[in-house]
């Protein structure tokens, strides 16, 4: 039954995985260039993009974040996105070109068990240390310390059909999605 859920899990998975290795890539190599409506020699360029670990702030010093910490402090889970980006300084006629990296421009939520969560991975014995249940699939987000599921709303009619629940967003997972005998 596990391998079934997990089945099903992998859609969101490799979703997120494909959106946070290469699809924001793409769409940043499609509008990579800001550029001056007062002179072409003042842009900004954004070279490249990540995302970075899991992480909080705490008295200016940097600290790993886990799912299991972020649900306990009602945090979100989630990670810096950040740019390598290079912008003209100075006067029009001569601009200077200056390149910075890993510039943070804001936190995207990670869902858990992705290539970014620190649960990837992991063996039974680490994800009993890190607080978390080897049997949890993963492809949810913890959003204030609160699990958040996105829907399955692909299947065609007939797959609905099939099945005798479906996973709420707002309930915890205690009915797997059992199809119908026939």
């Amino acid at each position: 039954m596990l391998d079934f859920v997990r089945g099903l899990v992998k859609q969101h998975l490799d979703s997120f995985n494909y959106f946070v290795n290469t699809g924001i890539k793409k769409i940043v190599k499609a509008n990579d260039r800001i550029t001056s409506t007062i002179h072409p020699n003042i842009f900004l360029r954004y070279k490249d993009v990540k995302i970075g670990e899991p992480s909080v702030v705490v008295d200016t010093v940097s600290e790993r974040l886990t799912p299991h910490m972020c649900r306990l402090s009602d945090m979100t889970y989630s990670a810096p996105i950040e740019f390598s980006i290079e912008y003209t300084v100075g006067p029009i006629d001569q601009p200077r070109l200056v390149q910075k990296d890993n510039v943070v421009i804001g936190r995207m939520p990670i869902m858990l068990r992705s290539c970014c969560c620190v649960l990837y991975h992991k063996d039974e014995a680490e994800l009993a240390r890190l607080g978390e249940c080897p049997l949890d699939p993963g492809g949810y987000f913890v959003v204030k310390g609160t699990e958040k599921k996105r829907n399955i709303s692909c299947f065609n009619q007939r797959e609905r059909e099939d099945y005798n629940s479906l996973i709420s967003k707002s309930e915890v997972l205690n009915e797997i999605m059992v199809l119908r005998d026939e």
